[in-house]
């Protein structure tokens, strides 16, 4: 049963219930696409004069890539602003859960025109996997006085908002009742809990770091200056607070948080107190 208002039942062309990403996989080709299309926002297609439709430019050359393999309860979208560009404008990963749960793994939603730092890629210019095979330190540095968070690349296109909600109705549509998704950084756990979102995993590390960044606390007092990471004074934002994390200056690495959202339910929680 639909939690949103005004939502229904996603059914096929030959009037069965779609439950899941596996189930609409296995639909052809054309259906599929239009399905998995109505999540990306309308505003993205018409800022790249891409066609809803067809998904090509005016050139008639396609800009979207939707792969959503028969048999498997995955989906990835891209849209790029030229076949041949690099980089994608919209990328998402979502996935099926084992308990019928809809994971949304990645949605990053670049702004093509503006500035990039290659914060993804090592000094060699190979990928570090989110800085796990290592940090780009010079470029960090560029990127973080640009305004951008740890691992963007490019400012974004604020867009997430009208991407989630259309997202959140996609979900309910297939008789899910709950989104679930781990943060890479601390900025995007806090972001999270702006779209209603609670803690599966990770609240009391959230509540701590919250207390660790006041005046008096022991994180603040590491903003020493020691590097362009740990200013005095970042601990009043969450920007500054994500990459002086992102720099080290916990004790333990930022893992294992997890999050989740109900349907239709704002958690109302709000782990960044401003205190600082």
């Amino acid at each position: 049963m639909s939690k949103l208002t005004g939502n229904m039942q996603l059914v096929s062309e030959q009037g069965r219930e779609l439950t899941s990403l596996r189930v609409i996989n296995e639909l052809e080709t054309t259906e599929k696409e239009r399905i998995y299309t109505s999540i990306i926002p309308p505003r993205l297609f018409e800022l790249l004069n891409i066609s809803p439709q067809t998904h090509c430019g005016v050139d008639g050359l396609r800009r979207v890539s939707i792969v959503a393999p028969r048999g498997m309860g995955l989906a990835r979208i891209e849209v790029r602003n030229h076949p041949a560009d690099p980089h994608t404008v919209f990328f998402l990963d979502i996935t099926d859960t084992q308990y019928h749960q809809m994971e949304l793994s990645f949605c990053i939603i670049s702004d093509p025109t503006s500035a990039r730092f290659a914060v993804d890629v090592d000094r060699n210019g190979k990928d570090n996997c989110f800085t796990t095979l290592g940090r780009n330190i010079p470029e960090e540095i560029k990127a973080m006085q640009a305004g951008l968070y740890p691992n963007q690349a490019c400012r974004g296109l604020r867009m997430f908002g009208e991407f989630f909600t259309r997202f959140e109705r996609f979900v309910d549509s297939l008789g899910m009742d709950m989104i679930v998704a781990e943060p890479l950084t601390y900025d995007n756990a806090i972001r999270y809990e702006k779209y209603g979102f609670d803690y599966l995993n990770g609240r009391r590390l959230m509540e701590q770091i919250d207390r660790e960044f006041s005046a008096t606390g022991r994180l603040t007092a590491r903003l020493d200056g020691s590097t362009p990471f740990r200013m005095p004074g970042m601990e009043k934002s969450a920007h500054g607070r994500s990459w002086a994390i992102h720099d080290g200056i916990m004790d333990e690495p930022w893992e294992d948080v997890s999050i989740y959202k109900l349907i239709g339910i704002d958690a109302a929680v709000n782990t960044f107190t401003g205190i600082g």
